[in-house]
């Protein structure tokens, strides 16, 4: 014993000697594999043709803004031309300062390898401080290739700002409350792109039929919408490749229609380039130029949307796509718009249509209703994305999501949202009619999402970039000083429309915020019922039962700790399985998990337990694949762990690592009351790497000649054994036993918490999926362990 403490106060043991030298010369291989998913160079051919293709992912939202924008600012018509340049100055240096100098140049370089959006933000800042709401995170997440992040030193800025937000949990619940808010507007978003957008499509047909009815228009702009939603199922991956060319010619189709009015009607437009106007156009319109700002706000609308659905594209190719094409041709478009407004003041209302030259209306017409599709197909996309990241960080019920394509990972279908969206879509068309209307809604939802990410950036620059207090300063007041103005004229038409992206949101909100508190309850209440593992040791190896052949598998929220329904089986249940595996399933802020970092593996207890844990690791962006039999990748994940375990052993350098395997029970018992383990090993298909922070196994003296030759025939006749063993088990049957823990409020609770969590929170949780339909459980092989829980 004296030997084996002095040994314990002077090295870690043989299995941690090995695996650091395993791992010294890995490095270069891990910094290769991490770079893998870091930004890639990319060839000028290469980069100008993703240029082209984001154009039909990136820029459709953005691009048909001018169907509507001097339409919604001057609802009731422009009585003086200075009037339409004030506007078109405004809407220049705001296309400027917001799409172009903050998203394009800075919010951009704020993707998570590759992905945009708020949580996307939210995500990188949970990987640099501590501030997820469900603390579920392991140091070993922390060496995933994905899984990138700044330190910090001591009295740096970066470094006060992260003990600040992880100081009090009120601030994490805030940060929180705001990424919810984006989101939530974001999706509203969603509904709002689509109506405006084919409804102002739509609206070409009267222009040439000035006596046809309003509700004729709005019928074509439904039937538009049932036919794009009614599609999505299919995906976009067989008629993707048509956006870019279609939006291409967008582009091309309103750049040379603005340039050919410009300089058929006033050229003194240009003027409109000097922002001295911009004053002198609040100045002569006073509160009539405040309320317009609502509608010229329009011209930034989907802007979010670059930045969300940014997708795999580089952001240079985005900027590229952006500064060569998008940028002037829209600058060409508005300002030929207000040039033929100035000249036919009374034509404000379809200005975009009646610019266009009788010869080619027709083929613009079709070009502009395609156009409106690409941009509302990019907000639907980007509205599932947005829910699919919402339901990993546990902020939403569990949907049904359907891949839509084999090649890209993120073209995903979720038929409940789609079906929510498209009644809400022509609710929205068929309520209002009206561009004017749907435009004050647009514009509501998009100012509150642009604030949004400007407050979400500023931890950020501080966090992630480090970058100067004086440039996080610069940043806030150019984009607080274009969005606050925006935001307070959308406030004066909340009545005009603008309830109506509130509500939404709201609704959307109360969903995800209650879903996600009685989530982290139920994790606190896994949390603080688990069994110590000196209770499950002091059974024994029958575990105080009888060992039936098979495999369980224990689903349990818990990375770490034997689960409350464990013992709540063992007691109520005479038996237990031969091979007991506790199977935990949980979301990384990372946008996704390798296949070959995907499982951890390790053994609890003694070898002659069976006990062991898996823990499936998967990002926000991953999907659990129908075709994928995820029994079948536990077992083989758990083959794979017994074969590298006894490889290991085989390896190691000491004699007395036989001796603890003879150890007397009482001392196993103590070796393990803190749940250490022999090994932590991960695998995917066979592909393994070994870690062993959590061994304990306290050896030093080597082997030599025929011992170890004898020990090795040892390791491998126990590990054919326990596979043997591991498969006889398998034929012998599986069970899948998952805990149902049901939420209610205490009866001392208040009126609104009942209702939230003993009605709202009861009911989603009826009607969403179930785990075992997301793992694809068979279900005679199912079995339910139910709980209550007052909170």
């Amino acid at each position: 014993m004296a030997s084996l403490s002095e040994s314990e106060g002077t090295n870690r043991g043989s299995m941690w000697e090995l695996d650091q030298n395993l791992d010294q010369p890995m490095d270069e291989e891990a910094s290769r594999l991490k770079n893998m998913y870091r930004e890639k160079k990319f060839s000028s051919v290469l980069l100008l043709r993703l240029a082209f293709q984001s154009l039909g992912v990136v820029f459709g939202d953005l691009g048909t803004s001018p169907l509507y924008v001097f339409y919604n600012a001057f609802p009731h018509g422009v009585d003086d031309e200075e009037d339409v340049i004030g506007a078109l100055s405004l809407i220049i240096y705001t296309l400027t300062l917001i799409p172009l100098l903050k998203y394009v140049f800075v919010v951009l370089r704020a993707n998570d390898n590759g992905q945009g959006g708020t949580f996307a933000l939210y995500s990188l800042l949970c990987r640099h401080a501590k501030i997820s709401t469900i603390p579920n995170q392991h140091k070993t997440d922390e060496d995933l290739t994905t899984y990138s992040r700044q330190t910090y030193e001591e009295n740096s800025v970066g470094a006060k700002i992260k003990r600040w937000l992880e100081a009090h949990a009120y601030k994490r619940n805030c940060l929180l409350i705001v990424v919810l808010i984006g989101t939530c507007t974001a999706i509203g978003d969603g509904i709002l792109t689509p109506a405006i957008s084919v409804l102002s499509a739509s609206g070409g047909i009267k222009v040439q039929n000035p006596n046809m009815s309003t509700d004729v228009v709005v019928i074509v702009a439904v039937i538009i919408l049932i036919g794009l939603f009614s599609m999505q199922h299919y995906g976009t991956d067989k008629v993707g490749w048509l956006f870019a060319p279609i939006v291409l010619l967008w582009f091309i189709l309103i750049g040379s229609v603005g340039a050919l009015n410009i300089h058929k009607y006033k050229g003194s437009v240009l003027k409109a380039y000097n922002p001295v106007y911009i004053y002198r156009y609040f100045q002569r319109r006073n509160s009539d130029s405040w309320a317009s700002l609502g509608g010229i706000m329009l011209s930034i609308t989907g802007t979010e949307a670059l930045f969300a659905d940014l997708c795999h594209f580089p952001v240079f190719a985005i900027q590229i796509a952006f500064t060569l094409i998008v940028f002037p041709c829209l600058l060409l478009a508005y300002t030929g718009q207000a040039a033929y407004i100035i000249a036919h003041k009374d034509h404000v209302a379809d200005a975009f249509y009646r610019s266009i030259p009788d010869s080619i209306y027709w083929p613009a017409f079709v070009i502009a209703t395609a156009a409106a599709i690409v941009a509302s197909q990019a907000t639907i996309s980007a509205t599932y994305s947005i829910i699919k990241q919402a339901l990993a960080l546990g902020c939403f019920p569990r949907v049904k999501i359907v891949h839509t394509s084999k090649k890209f990972l993120g073209q995903i279908y979720i038929p409940d949202i789609n079906w929510i969206l498209l009644i809400l879509c022509i609710a929205v068309t068929a309520g209002f009619k009206n561009q004017s209307q749907i435009g004050n809604a647009y514009g509501t939802a998009v100012v509150i999402v642009m604030l949004v990410t400007t407050f979400l950036m500023v931890p950020i620059m501080l966090l992630v970039w480090k970058s100067h207090w004086i440039l996080v300063v610069t940043f806030i007041v150019l984009s607080l000083m274009v969005e606050i103005p925006y935001f307070s004229a959308c406030l004066l038409k909340i009545d005009q429309g603008g309830w109506v992206p509130l509500v939404i949101a709201t609704a959307f909100f109360i969903i995800m915020y209650v879903w996600h508190f009685c989530t982290v309850k139920r994790y606190e209440f896994e949390m603080h019922s688990k069994v110590s593992m000196a209770w499950i040791l002091g059974l024994g190896p029958s575990l105080g039962l009888v060992r039936v052949p098979g495999i369980g598998f224990v689903y349990t929220e818990l990375a770490s700790g034997v689960p409350h329904i464990f013992s709540h089986f063992i007691t109520n249940l005479p038996a237990i399985h031969s091979v007991v595996v506790f199977v935990c399933v949980k979301y990384l802020p990372v946008y996704t998990v390798p296949m070959d970092e995907r499982f951890l593996v390790r053994r609890i207890g003694p070898k002659n337990f069976h006990i062991f844990r898996c823990v499936a690791r998967y990002g926000y962006k991953d999907l659990h694949k129908k075709d994928e039999d995820f029994e079948k990748m536990l077992f083989n994940c758990l083959l794979s762990f017994l074969r590298l375990e006894s490889m290991m052993e085989g390896y190691s350098d000491s004699d007395e690592f036989s001796v603890l395997e003879q150890k007397t029970e009482g001392s196993i018992n103590n070796a393990f009351l803190a749940e250490k383990t022999n090994n932590n090993t991960m695998c995917s298909n066979g592909d393994l790497s070994y870690s062993s922070q959590d061994s304990i196994v306290p050896v030093q003296s080597p082997l030599r000649g025929n011992s170890l030759l004898r020990y090795s025939s040892q390791a491998s006749h126990t590990v054919s054994d326990e596979l043997e063993f591991l498969n006889r088990c398998k034929d012998a049957g599986v069970v899948h036993i998952l805990g149902n823990t049901i939420i209610l409020a205490r009866r001392d609770s208040g009126i609104i918490k009942k209702i939230a969590v003993n009605y709202m929170y009861a009911f989603m949780r009826k009607i969403c999926r179930e785990n075992s339909v997301i793992f694809n459980v068979p279900h005679e092989s199912l079995l339910n362990v139910g709980q209550i829980y007052y909170i």
